[in-house]
């Protein structure tokens, strides 16, 4: 199965937090609850290809 990297950028702040390896085939984006440093809580980190 063919996978790709991708970023979880924080929906508060806008950093982008985690690069994460998902499959490319019939995945949907990913939405993690996951810590930020920066307003140093647990937010809702989408997926974001980075280019």
């Amino acid at each position: 199965m063919p996978r790709e990297y991708v970023w979880l950028e924080c929906t508060v702040c806008g950093s982008r937090n985690y690069r994460v390896e998902k499959e490319t085939r019939g995945t949907e984006r990913l939405e993690l609850k996951k810590y930020c440093s920066k307003t140093r809580q647990h937010t809702l980190h989408k997926e974001s290809r980075k280019k």
